[in-house]
């Protein structure tokens, strides 16, 4: 069964690059095919690059996280990167020049935890017409923003459209299967009663699994890796009432029909 996918990991992270070599094993003992490590300023868009260089099973994705999250997530501690202004013009020409290197375009979306933000909105704007342009997928981060998101991913012809870690309304989550997009079930989907509702209420044609990697562990105080992604499949097939083989074949075919 070497069919399993995470289509969401953040591998340049330092609890994770720093053993990339034995997490990148366990992976492919736990049966993954392929592993999307997402970019999120320019510093990781590189990092991402040059681990799908090294290692056959990671994929490269790459994007620009909202950047007042951003700023605040490294401030705090969240996620240890320098704080870098960029212009975005520029960073968008780096990902065009590497278009043949990437899967998606990711991770990008809006996080409106400290308010709304209108250069937030014009980034991802910019971010969704880039994912036009390219013809790639585009995985969506929606924090306290999820409607705001999804009005202006409508105004989008792409349909390759993943709403990774989506905590809207359940009215939200239809809107967005009714538009023929994706949801993920990240791994904490074990213990999340809102994320077991999205696989119950969603096809599994609509469904993704993924680990965000360091983060949402289905493992009480351990960090998350790749090779834990199973804990996803699993809970789709308690939930759908599915042979797990079933799962993995189900979400592999989705994995073709918009990342290749």
């Amino acid at each position: 069964m070497k069919l399993l996918v995470d289509v969401h990991t953040h591998l340049d992270h330092p609890l994770l690059i720093n053993k990339i070599d034995e997490i990148v094993k366990r992976a492919k003992n736990a049966g993954l095919k392929h592993i999307i490590t997402n970019g999120i300023n320019p510093e990781t868009n590189r990092t991402c690059l040059e681990l799908s260089k090294k290692y056959d099973i990671i994929k490269c994705a790459m994007g620009l996280y909202p950047r007042n999250a951003l700023k605040k997530e490294i401030e705090s501690g969240e996620y240890p990167l320098k704080i870098e202004d960029f212009n975005i013009d520029d960073e968008m020409e780096f990902i065009k020049k590497n278009k043949n290197n990437i899967v998606a375009i990711s991770e990008v979306g809006l996080d409106f935890v400290n308010g709304e933000d209108k250069e937030q909105i014009e980034d991802f704007q910019k971010m969704i017409q880039l994912a036009e342009e390219l013809k790639k997928p585009i995985v969506v981060h929606s924090r306290k923003a999820e409607l705001k998101c999804i009005e202006t991913l409508e105004s989008s012809k792409n349909k390759k459209i993943i709403m990774h870690c989506f905590s809207g309304k359940k009215s939200l989550v239809k809107r967005i299967a009714d538009n023929g997009w994706f949801l993920t079930a990240p791994t904490i989907v074990v213990r999340s009663q809102q994320f077991q509702d999205i696989v119950k209420n969603v096809p599994i044609s609509q469904l993704f699994c993924e680990t965000d990697s360091p983060y949402l562990s289905p493992y009480k105080n351990q960090w998350n890796e790749p090779a834990f992604v199973i804990e996803s499949y699993n809970k789709i097939a308690e939930i759908k009432g599915m042979d797990i083989n079933e799962v993995v074949n189900n979400i592999y075919m989705n994995w073709q029909k918009v990342f290749e």
